[in-house]
């Protein structure tokens, strides 16, 4: 097809892609259009504040303090197993949801792989290697031996702490989504719903369920502070 059978508006056309092309060519070779970097530098406010540079933090552990210098992003599961050396604490799903690095903190049953180890600076921290008293294993860890209450033991430390600070809050009076009547003026009823509803944050793969009611069951028969069904 030649210039003079083009119509109008398709000459029209022509030319503005012409122009547009000769445009880019020259932008191009003026520096103007330079290709964007291929990695993006940290922000200068980042580099300012040190987001990412190690800091100080003095965690108490098992009644001992451990001076460590730490990225601010270091889970308290890994601070613990990478810089404490107590490996006892398993990293199982990392995402909060098997329960196989429970601690307890201040008394109070947490995952370790979802807190960062700053935040918890001065925290009282209890992990299952500070649950017994010297040679004497804690009621509950001497339960689980007795009933079983595991298979192949990988989530058996998070299953003893969390079962460590489940009963202590029945002791305290806290209900579950488990409690028949939570106006009662007695105290929780620990049955075996109870049980299976207070301990589900925690997952056994082997699937000793049976062997961890059992034992928690019997760790709460032996404490006077906790009602169990006879």
């Amino acid at each position: 097809m030649d210039a003079t059978s083009l119509t109008s508006s398709g000459a029209a056309r022509r030319r503005f892609l012409c122009g547009t092309g000769a445009l880019t060519t020259g932008l191009a070779a003026s520096g103007c259009l330079a290709a964007a970097p291929a990695t993006a530098t940290a922000p200068d406010h980042a580099v300012s504040h040190g987001i990412g540079a190690p800091v100080s933090v003095r965690l108490d552990v098992n009644g001992h303090d451990y001076d460590l210098a730490l990225e601010p992003r270091v889970t308290l599961l890994d601070a613990l197993r990478e810089y404490i050396g107590l490996t006892g604490t398993k990293k199982g799903c990392d995402r909060g949801q098997c329960g196989a690095c429970t601690v307890l903190v201040n008394g109070r049953r947490i995952n370790a792989c979802l807190a960062l180890a700053v935040a918890h600076a001065g925290d009282r921290i209890r992990t299952v290697e500070g649950l017994a008293d010297g040679a004497m294993l804690h009621p509950v860890q001497a339960a689980f031996i007795e009933h079983d209450g595991f298979q192949c033991g990988y989530c058996t430390p998070g299953q003893i702490c969390s079962a460590v600070a489940m009963l202590d809050e029945v002791h305290a009076g806290a209900v579950s989504a488990a409690t028949p009547d939570l106006r009662r003026t007695t105290p929780v009823e620990l049955t075996d719903a109870e049980i299976r509803e207070r301990m589900s944050g925690n997952l056994c793969r082997c699937g000793a369920y049976v062997g961890i009611v059992a034992a928690v069951r019997d760790a709460a028969q032996r404490s006077r502070s906790v009602l169990v069904p006879r």
